[in-house]
């Protein structure tokens, strides 16, 4: 198996980086059959960001920012500045042009040009390292959360800034509608309004605090123009009004499973942390799809209710999720792994399904209050699963993220210090097939 090629750090050093490795047809709705390796970092990759339709950048512990060609795998440019590890990075579009705007343990900011790997704008000596970034390109500024959220124009120049934000920090953060922005601090979410003053700064006004959560937020999304949602510490999903900050729909999840002789359910020793956190969200505008721990959780943001679930979806915790449309979904794991997944129809109840498989869920309404009883998943009305249609194994250690460029490839990075560049294997045997007879045409046939 490919793990088992790529796996250690000595057998990785025989692999180049333009090698193309077969992982075989016993995957028939897996188009990922060739694979790139991409070297270039030095210690655990963390980010990635899309730069343009061809390009994107990897950045990591080691504190580089590696840009590179999506269709060539070839590292077009090495941003180096920064002496200690990237904690965000982000694309900042202004004028048709793209800037990168990265973070780091170091306490600064850079400003770079990836077409020709300059720092353009560099802040050193912040109170505190920034945990996240938020480009609004509509205003032409951008917000940097830790210790301080603070608000800078496309000149890297301060505009605005706030106050330390409890022990935790800005966590993370969402832009909303009417100027409004979303900051994750501890259990809160706090809303702020960027104001345009008539000396061309701006102003950050607190407006709302969103104090539902009983834990730590671990997750921020904006789902529509009417609704955002976040997720919680403790397995807690809620989805909010954009509008007006209201809490539409509160969803505690909960893993258990029926005792065999008694019509009663019973919960399950107090599960571990990890279990029942809510690691990732991303969403579509109509579905919600949430890494709680290491399962899958489907969430339909129209009917309030969860239309598929896997409660062992990987081996360990879910890092990352996308989805790839209303019925496929792909998510990555510290095991390694990198899987895609296919909503489908529970079995029928005359088919038993394994007991390993099927756990429970329990849902309620309306935030801190007692939850309501947990209901059996075929209880559930409508209720389907996740079937997996495609594991891609290349990663010797945790993969942390990926991105899609559609057509031209999925580019994961992970642990082991190595990208990987996936390609549809029928797609790149037509574009060699068809650059062979253009050579041939060239060069006047055989």
């Amino acid at each position: 198996m490919l793990r088992w090629i790529l796996g250690g750090r000595e057998g990785q050093s025989s692999v180049e980086k333009s090698s193309v490795l077969c992982i075989g047809e016993e995957q028939p709705k897996n188009c990922f059959t060739e694979l790139q390796v991409l070297k270039g970092h030095f210690d655990i990759v963390r980010f990635l960001v899309q730069i343009d339709d061809f390009r994107f950048a990897s950045a990591g512990d080691d504190g580089l920012v590696l840009v590179w060609n999506v269709e060539t795998g070839e590292r077009l440019q090495e941003l180096r500045g920064h002496s200690q590890q990237i904690t965000a990075v982000s694309a900042f579009s202004c004028g048709g042009f793209t800037s990168l705007i990265t973070a780091s343990s170091d306490r600064s900011l850079s400003l770079w040009d990836p077409d020709t790997g300059n720092r353009v704008q560099t802040i050193s000596d912040l109170q505190s390292p920034v945990k996240c970034l938020l480009v609004l390109e509509r205003l032409s500024v951008w917000l940097s959360g830790g210790e301080e959220l603070c608000v800078w124009d496309k000149d890297f120049q301060l505009l605005c800034h706030r106050q330390k934000h409890s022990d935790t920090g800005v966590a993370a953060l969402v832009e909303l509608p009417k100027n409004c922005v979303a900051a994750a601090v501890d259990k809160e979410i706090v809303i702020y309004r960027l104001t345009a003053s008539s000396d061309s700064s701006v102003l950050l006004d607190e407006i709302s605090r969103c104090s539902d959560h009983h834990d730590q937020i671990r997750a921020l999304i904006n789902v529509n123009d009417g609704m955002f949602a976040s997720g919680s510490h403790a397995g807690e999903l809620i989805l909010w009004d954009s509008a007006n900050f209201w809490n539409v729909a509160y969803e505690h999840i909960l893993w258990e499973e029926s005792h065999p002789s008694s019509q009663t359910e019973i919960r399950l020793a107090a599960p571990k942390p990890s279990e029942m956190s809510i690691q990732h969200l991303t969403s579509n505008g109509r579905l919600i799809l949430a890494a709680v721990g290491s399962g899958l959780y489907v969430y339909d943001v129209v009917t309030k209710a969860v239309v598929a679930y896997r409660k062992a979806a990987h081996d360990s915790n879910v890092l990352h999720t996308m989805l790839l449309s209303d019925g496929e979904v792909m998510s990555c794991s510290e095991d390694g792994s990198v899987r895609m997944w296919e909503i489908q129809d529970l079995p029928l109840a005359a088919e038993p399904a394994s007991a390993g498989f099927f756990g429970m869920w329990t849902f309620g309404r309306s935030s801190k209050q007692p939850g309501p009883q947990s209901k059996k998943v075929l209880e559930i009305p409508n209720l389907r699963t996740l079937e997996l249609t495609g594991d891609l194994i290349g990663h010797s250690g945790a993969v942390q993220m990926f991105l899609s460029f559609r057509e031209k490839g999925l580019v994961t990075c992970s642990t082991d210090h190595l990208l990987i560049l996936w390609k549809d294997g029928e797609r790149q045997s037509r574009l060699r097939s068809q650059a062979l007879f253009q050579k041939l045409e060239e060069n006047g046939g055989l």
